[in-house]
């Protein structure tokens, strides 16, 4: 019999699902908030995120199913040969919406707008520019960059595509190239779009000089990790009307009140909400990849989306 612990706040619906999967277990349900280091314990599997620390408590761990797509962390943190997967897949519908949502806001003006009807002003805020016939750069071609990247084309835009396996293009692409490619790429966008990882090759990746390097009103947009950015110079280029952004993600985290970046017309900054369990849809996705892999689990098969 499987000892479960799950972390995340599932339906009564969702809880039957996963009861399904495995009839015999033992299923408790503590909220993340509410964890304390001795509920982790004699588990044989946890569902959902816990404190790094805590899993030094863990000691009948066989397998940790995380509710997010990052993982720093957690796999050095884990006893030898115990799994760790995370959601890969369950964040690419919310994200990229949020994203279409941010890009357009920014290009039409409606965040002006919506500071216009606060203050009760009838004004008009001048030219706007389209998606359509834009050309968008999509940096991390994974669940979330790809449904970002077929949604502006189906709106019309030229899209250009960064990631690590350049075998296939997507139908939905029209250039792809790796990431050492991206200094020559940057001056032909109208919007830069970041979903990428936290690792070496990420961090700092728009830096001052590439940020410099945009065409006078492009569009950043990441909601990937903060770190990918520096928040600084992005609020110094958005502060001189040469840049937009929008940013659901930002280094440090939280931005702190008096940052630059709060204060600019051209911005919009989002508590890092765009993924977590607002859209309904994102949830039932996570109980689909930890019902799927605890079905894998118990007949002995390889796990779906193994970290580290």
């Amino acid at each position: 019999m499987n000892r479960i612990l799950v972390t995340i706040p599932l339906t009564q619906e969702q809880r039957e699902r996963l009861q399904a999967t495995d009839s015999t277990a033992k299923i408790e349900y503590i909220m993340q908030n509410k964890l304390q280091a001795q509920d982790v314990a004699d588990r044989d599997i946890i569902i959902g995120n816990i404190p790094i620390p805590f899993i030094a408590n863990a000691n009948a761990l066989k397998w940790l199913q995380l509710n997010m797509s990052g993982y720093e962390g957690y796999p050095q943190a884990m006893p030898q040969g115990v799994p760790v997967t995370n959601t890969r897949g369950a964040f690419g519908l919310a994200i990229s919406e949020h994203m279409l949502g941010m890009l357009l806001m920014l290009k039409k003006k409606l965040h002006l707008y919506r500071d216009n009807h606060n203050a009760a002003t009838w004004h008009d805020e001048g030219n706007v520019t389209a998606v359509e016939g834009s050309v968008v750069l999509v940096v991390g071609l994974g669940n979330i960059g790809s449904d970002f990247a077929r949604k502006v084309k189906a709106l019309g835009a030229y899209t250009i595509g960064i990631k690590r396996d350049l075998s296939k293009k997507p139908e939905y692409i029209d250039e792809l190239y790796n990431l050492d490619r991206i200094d020559e790429l940057i001056p032909r966008c109208d919007c830069i779009a970041l979903s990428v990882p936290n690792d070496e090759s990420t961090y700092k990746l728009m830096n001052r000089e590439r940020i410099n390097m945009m065409k006078q009103g492009a569009v950043l947009l990441n909601v990937g990790r903060g770190a990918a950015v520096d928040t600084d110079a992005l609020a110094h280029a958005v502060s001189e009307g040469r840049i937009m952004a929008g940013v659901d993600v930002t280094d440090p985290e939280p931005l702190p009140s008096d940052h630059l970046l709060w204060k600019q017309e051209n911005a919009i900054v989002t508590p890092h909400i765009s993924g977590f369990f607002h859209l309904p849809e994102t949830l039932d996705r996570i109980v689909d990849i930890a019902c799927d892999n605890l079905q894998r689990f118990n007949n002995g098969e390889i796990l779906n989306n193994i970290v580290g």
